[in-house]
């Protein structure tokens, strides 16, 4: 990856391949998870317990293949299991439906079921060795012979072991292949040999796509925003331009919502049934009331909490606001660290500032105030309900409710002044 980030903690759809890994195993029903890691990666230790807390983490001090790295864990082995799943943190794509069915076979009374997939172009992949319908090995690419390596069913990586099986088949395996590693596939061979049944369960090329570069970082990225977008369409969202939309893994929209195009939206962001959101939107941890309407070219920050049919226009930020409903900021605000009660309506040019240079203070609006255009409240600040702010007013005293604050120079007018100081032409 060229990245002093660890693979597995680079990000698709907003969260870290090693977490897409670990939701979808929970989801398919896994009640242990070990995790094995490199030595001094606390990094991705810290985030698979941030996943999952109950993970146990494994770290493999010398590598020596898929089948050692494996056997790192092999104290939570030895602990027993109905069946071991074994996934990799670089397969960000994989599905709970996919996990679930990888385990069905074990149930019919296989040791194995290996993930396969039909490859457009075989090279570099294992392939599936099978005779009469059965799994009999998985060649690597090195160890294949030039029969073998024609074969278009390859190894996807992920495997099922029956839990009786697993630490026998797993000790079994010996350094005989052509890079003196101990390679997980070999324990297809060892389990045919015995007699055993061995499954292959299908998926496609596209959800078992590893990613060991930029480039199919960007290609992983890119198939599961497709994903994302047909499942928020089938839930009843209207996306204008659904390619120019960008999902994260985590951002849920109700019904009827309409999204025009050039949206994004970043981790953390929960919006009501019945929004629509205006192209050029920017929208990142936070949560939109029904009925709202935000846009085009707003940005919503975290923190962020808009009520029931607010009104979001065009160049106005939100951040760690809380706006009642029926609020109305339609041009060129920016409402900061404040609360804005049910029904005010807010003017363009409009500043809550926020930041002294050293703190944060928050700004206080009660419901159905006026906020006139250009007006600066300068926090700790309150006004009160139903008050009403003089366009072009900076406000540094709380306003009672009700009341009418002006904070502006008087106006002078000099007739004539212009007049008079125009050159003469010559």
């Amino acid at each position: 990856m060229r990245s002093a980030i660890p693979k597995v903690l680079h990000r698709v759809a907003g969260r870290t391949m090693l977490a897409h890994v670990l939701h979808a195993v929970r989801a398919a029903g896994a009640d242990r998870i070990a995790v094995v890691i490199g030595p001094d990666r606390d990094d991705v230790a810290a985030e698979a317990r941030r996943i999952a807390p109950e993970a146990g983490i494994f770290v493999q001090t010398e590598r020596h293949g898929t089948a050692h790295a494996v056997l790192a864990a092999r104290s939570a082995l030895e602990q027993g299991a109905d069946d071991v799943v074994v996934a990799f943190a670089d397969t960000p794509l994989v599905t709970p439906e996919t996990f679930a069915s990888l385990r069905a076979p074990l149930r019919e009374g296989a040791a194995l079921a290996v993930l396969g997939f039909e490859a457009k172009s075989p090279t570099g992949y294992g392939r599936l060795i099978q005779q009469r319908g059965s799994l009999v090995a998985i060649r690597e690419e090195k160890d294949a012979s030039a029969e073998e390596r024609a074969i278009r069913l390859c190894n996807a990586g992920l495997m099922a072991i029956a839990g009786r099986d697993a630490l026998n088949l797993l000790t079994r395996i010996g350094n005989r292949n052509a890079k003196g590693e101990y390679y997980l596939t070999d324990a297809v061979e060892l389990a045919a040999a015995a007699g055993r049944p061995v499954a292959v369960v299908l998926a496609s090329e596209t959800e078992v796509q590893g990613v060991n570069d930029r480039s199919q970082l960007a290609a992983a990225e890119a198939d599961m925003q497709s994903r994302l977008r047909r499942a928020v369409m089938a839930e009843g969202v209207t996306l204008v331009a659904p390619d120019s939309v960008f999902l994260q893994a985590d951002t849920k929209i109700g019904r009827d919502v309409v999204v025009e195009p050039n949206v994004f939206f970043g981790p953390g962001v929960e919006v009501e049934s019945d929004v629509h959101i205006r192209s050029f939107c920017h929208i990142e941890g936070a949560r939109i009331g029904a009925g709202a309407i935000i846009g085009p070219f707003a940005r919503l920050r975290p923190g962020a909490t808009l009520g029931e049919g607010v009104h979001i226009g065009n160049f106005v930020e939100v951040k760690n606001a809380d706006l009642g409903a029926g609020v109305k900021a339609n041009h060129l605000a920016y409402l900061g660290d404040a609360s804005v009660g049910a029904g005010t309506n807010v003017g363009a040019g409009t500043i809550t500032c926020n930041y002294d240079g050293a703190r944060k203070h928050r700004t206080e609006i009660g419901p159905n105030a006026f906020i006139g255009t250009n007006t600066s409240l300068v926090a700790p600040v309150s006004v009160g309900a139903g008050a009403y702010i003089g366009s072009g007013s900076v406000i540094t005293e709380n306003v009672p409710a009700d009341a009418l604050a002006l904070g502006r120079g008087r106006q002078v007018v000099k007739e004539n002044w212009a007049k008079t100081q125009r050159p003469t032409r010559a």
